[in-house]
């Protein structure tokens, strides 16, 4: 057999178990111990596994941000902040052609700085916008495309959960990685709106003018849109203020955050036992989801590991022979491309311990330490895994989308909808790739 003949055959039975549709956590954990046999490991290897799993995992302080972080976002979607704030800044854009996709990017931008929680995010801007865009006059494919792209921003805008696991994955801080991300995210936030002022200049018929029936004055309307603005503003600073200055750990955060949402939903009066419910047998799904993903991950790392795996993708990168940018371009291309067929959070907890090594040991000529490289490979690999989300066939946020969606709106509409908003993130990836200072200046500057 050849040297690299087991790992490989363990990655095409990862893509063969995928595409079976069992759950992927029962596949990794399944093929770490399956291949454990296979490759004759000392069967005690995978009690070190067990080990493993229960000090990196079920132990771990920090992944208890996770469900306080999901539950945030939940109980926040129930507190009718968003819709408050989407009419607000509706008014402010009356008049102006496109402005209701403008409020859209950036209601998405606002809400991803106080939940994470991406299907979430697609429902509650598609069932607040949705309707509102047919009726006026949209096209389907500007509409769907601004409300998927919008809702994913929560993935990469801290407070992320994402973030927290990539953090956890990396051993680097959850601090750092949330201050390096507020820039990267609020330019594909900047990117989205420009795309859609474009095409408001360009193709008129495509976004119409922004109609709303309201005698408020410009003050009235401006003043009505700061109020809105209070509560989220107080909870980004409470949760994510906390864990820049070093005064909160990123669990202690979420769990202020959490009671933040709570006091929300009961000061509009939307705090109900049935909300309560709701939001906690959601918040058990998602965390339980990601919780056997961790773990089937663990079993599977470490069993390919083993086996050289880890080894095999070094050789591989290095024979390219490509330099330090070929090859970190070569490796956000498998990203990218695994992005299509898995979620993030197999993603990042089967590739980020294999591609993470390669990056820290690359001399870029950029004056960064090997953590400032790490900060930027897991920032730059966050917003590539935002694609994973829009890209058929198995991008959540469209499936989302059309479950809420208007009859009018076909699977095929939405498909058609996201390629564009696709591009624009692999442009601003691009940007983040040729200057790392997008993604360091602000660590940096508050270090």
């Amino acid at each position: 057999m050849g040297e690299y003949t087991l790992p490989l055959l363990m990655i095409l039975a990862l893509m063969g178990g995928i595409f079976t549709g069992y759950p992927v956590a029962f596949v990794l954990a399944g093929l770490g111990i399956l291949f454990t046999f296979i490759a004759d490991l000392p069967f005690l290897f995978l009690g070190s596994v067990v080990n493993r799993t229960f000090t990196g995992v079920i132990g771990n302080w920090l992944l208890l941000a996770v469900p306080l972080f999901v539950f945030m976002g939940l109980m926040l979607e129930k507190s009718g902040l968003a819709k408050n704030l989407l009419l607000s800044l509706e008014r402010l854009f009356v008049g102006m052609r496109g402005g209701l996709a403008v409020s859209v990017a950036l209601l998405g931008i606002v809400m991803a700085a106080s939940t994470g929680i991406i299907g979430a995010s697609v429902v509650m801007l598609a069932m607040l916008s949705l309707p509102v865009m047919m009726k006026q006059g949209y096209d389907k494919s500007l509409a769907c495309g601004t409300v998927c792209a919008a809702g994913t921003l929560g993935i990469l805008i801290p407070p992320s959960i994402m973030l927290v696991l990539v953090g956890d994955i990396l051993r680097i801080s959850v601090g750092d990685l949330f201050t390096a991300a507020i820039l990267p995210g609020l330019l594909l936030g900047a990117i989205y709106i420009g795309y859609i002022v474009g095409v408001a200049v360009l193709q008129p018929h495509k976004a119409p003018v922004n109609v709303i029936e309201d005698d408020s004055g410009r003050i009235s309307v401006i003043l009505e849109l700061l109020k809105d603005l209070i509560a989220p503003v107080l909870l980004i600073m409470g949760v994510l203020g906390s864990i820049i200055a070093g005064i909160a750990t990123p669990t202690e955060a979420a769990a202020v955050g959490a009671a933040g949402t709570i006091l929300l939903a009961a000061i509009n009066r939307t705090l109900n036992l049935e909300t309560l419910r709701t939001c906690v047998y959601e918040t058990g799904k998602t965390s339980a989801m990601i919780l056997f993903v961790a773990i089937g991950a663990t079993c599977f790392s470490a069993i390919f590991k083993r086996i050289g795996g880890e080894d095999m993708i070094f050789d591989a990168t290095t024979a390219l022979g490509t330099g330090p940018y070929g090859t970190l371009i070569v490796l956000m291309l498998i990203i990218f491309i695994l992005g299509f067929f898995l979620e993030w959070i197999e993603i990042s907890y089967v590739v980020l311990p294999l591609f993470a090594p390669i990056v820290a040991s690359l001399e870029f000529g950029l004056d960064m330490h090997s953590g400032e490289r790490l900060v930027w490979f897991a920032i730059l690999v966050a917003v590539n895994l935002q694609t994973s989300f829009l890209t058929p066939p198995f991008g959540y946020a469209l499936f989302y989308l059309k479950g809420v969606a208007p009859p009018e709106i076909s699977m095929k509409d939405i498909y058609g909808s996201i390629w564009p908003f696709v591009l624009l993130q692999i442009v601003g990836l691009a940007f983040c790739l040729a200057f790392p200072s997008v993604i360091l200046w602000l660590p940096r500057v508050l270090g």
